[in-house]
């Protein structure tokens, strides 16, 4: 073979390694996302992001990486702390969700990486490396961009600088952490991350940058005898500003308990802060920008205002969802929950399709997140309220809850269900506690309905019409809640307000007939036939 000939043979380069919206382009040593845009690597923190993404799905130790990139090379932690947080850089908001630290054991590329040989030319022709850059663009693009929010909580500053009570401080984090990762779409930052920020008091613009954040939670704790004093500011750090300020005051005579309860009452805060935060980011965006999680959002916008109409639009959105990214568990859970509430609210001409679709879309997120709290909550409700298979679907929302503790849909249905199997009071507690989880979610009706049919199983009566009048007054176009309203007020005594609900029932679902809503109805037994009898004793046709 010629020396010409050898020229114009092919040669091996270093692969690309594609991952979710990136691609590492290992030959430069850059990172490049969905948009094209290029991110320079040092080399080690490309050999790092290399070997992360050789053993994509499993925890890479310390001491692994220490072999792989540094051999026969003695060198501090601080070397692969420095290549971690320049990876995370460069990753931007997606890094939380992609790179994850494990304490004491390591990182973690969590994600389906294609390894991809690439052939070159040793010709100059091709060696235009711009040409080479922009194919590489345009393969990071085919996947899908994830926007999804992330939030890093910083370790509470102890007033006045009380050191022995740094340990509280840090358990306030620690329950905090806790139930952030339970929030369906929020990615947390690990509490070993965090805590490598103690005794300072850094900017949270820093911070986000260098863990690829977009939220920054960061407060303080101060102990006067037997009273605590908790604060708290959500900080958005893009800019900087406070989104949230959150205050909390009590006694320490049960640090735990305290601890539990600052936890839930600053989650119950910002929660819904940053639903609405990224929820007009969503919308200021062109369509053509639009992610599966933005989709996703603006179904979420639609649904819980019970307008037709609106409804019909929320299901076209996630079904863009879906299509746009197939393997978003989210998209799917939803999309199974639209069915069934459309199922609920009498708009389906067709129950047992719509029942279908919520079976298939209830699966099929499963098989994308096994573990996706609200997916197996609506998976068990699924199953109970079109199939009757309550045990199947009370191990699936026990499940549920295990999974997502801090999850409100979950314990909402749970509730449903364990009311349909006759345990009101039970049925009680656990909406109760959905509630107090998410008191200003948008879907909270469906919680504080299902209290009100809690009560009525129970025969708590009274608690029952309170709570349907509150559904009411909140969303008038919930149907489920105005029939529990018009049994309950019928149980109660009050005939007039029992046919006043009625007429309301009608006028928003014309149609409604108690044959057809016995029949997919999961209530059963004497409740059912009490609950037909009161509904017809309200003037609702058969």
């Amino acid at each position: 073979m010629t020396p010409s000939e050898r020229i114009a043979q092919p040669r091996a380069s270093p692969p690309l390694y594609r991952f979710a919206a990136f691609a590492l382009d290992v030959e430069r040593g850059s990172l490049v996302d969905a948009a094209g845009n290029r991110t320079e690597l040092r080399p080690k923190s490309a050999e790092v992001l290399r070997f992360l993404a050789e053993n994509a799905g499993h925890v890479v130790s310390r001491d692994a990486l220490m072999s792989a990139v540094w051999p026969n090379v003695f060198v501090t932690d601080d070397s692969i702390t420095q290549c971690i947080t320049e990876i995370r850089r460069a990753l931007g908001v997606e890094a939380a969700r992609l790179l994850r630290t494990f304490p004491r054991r390591g990182y973690l590329l969590d994600a389906q990486v294609a390894r991809q040989e690439v052939h070159v030319s040793a010709s100059p022709a091709a060696q235009d490396m711009e040409s080479g850059g922009r194919a590489l663009a345009g393969m990071a693009a085919s996947s899908i961009g994830d926007d999804r929010p992330s939030i890093a909580v910083l370790p509470f500053r102890c007033l006045p600088g009380d050191a022995q009570q740094s340990w509280f401080a840090e358990g306030i984090i620690e329950g905090i952490i806790h139930v952030l990762s339970g929030i369906e779409n929020l990615f947390v930052i690990a509490q070993g991350s965090s805590l490598s920020y103690a005794g300072t008091d850094p900017d949270p613009r820093r911070v986000a940058d260098e863990l690829g954040v977009r939220y920054v939670l960061r407060g303080a704790v101060q102990r006067s005898e037997e009273r605590l004093r908790i604060t708290a500011q959500l900080i958005d750090a893009v800019d900087g500003r406070v989104l949230r300020a959150e205050k909390c005051d009590g006694a320490a005579t049960d640090l735990f308990e305290m601890q539990d309860r600052i936890a839930a009452q600053v989650i119950a805060a910002i929660a819904p802060t940053v639903h609405e935060q990224e929820l007009q980011r969503a919308m200021r965006k062109p369509p053509s920008s639009l992610t599966a999680y933005d989709l996703v959002l603006r179904a979420l916008d639609l649904m819980p205002r019970l307008d037709s109409g609106l409804y019909e639009q929320a299901g076209e959105l996630l079904k863009q969802a879906i299509a746009l990214d197939p393997g978003y568990a989210p998209a799917r859970s939803y999309a199974a929950l639209w069915h069934l509430i459309r199922i609920a609210q009498g708009w389906t001409l067709d129950p047992a399709e719509d029942s279908g679709a919520a079976a298939r879309n209830a699966a099929a997120a499963l098989e994308r997140e096994h573990y996706n709290a609200t997916a197996l909550a609506i998976q068990g409700h699924m199953l109970s309220y079109t199939r009757r298979e309550f045990a199947a679907a009370a191990r699936l929302l026990e499940r549920a809850t295990v999974a997502g503790p801090s999850n409100p849909t979950a314990w909402a249905f749970r509730s449903a269900t364990t009311g349909y199997l006759g345990d009101g009071p039970r049925a009680v507690e656990q909406a109760e506690h959905a509630i107090r989880l998410s008191p200003l979610d948008p879907f909270v009706y469906l919680s504080e309905h299902l209290l009100s049919q809690a009560h009525y199983i129970a025969g708590n009566y009274a608690e029952a019409v309170r709570w349907g009048r509150w559904v009411a007054q909140q969303n008038p176009r919930h149907a489920a809640n105005l029939r529990t309203l018009t049994a309950s007020l019928a149980a109660s005594g009050d005939v007039e307000g029992a046919r006043e609900t009625a007429r309301q029932l009608l006028a928003l679902n014309p149609g409604f007939r108690l044959s057809r809503f016995a029949a997919r109805t999961p209530l059963g037994g004497s409740v059912l036939e009490q609950f037909l009898a009161r509904l017809r004793a309200a003037g609702l046709p058969d």
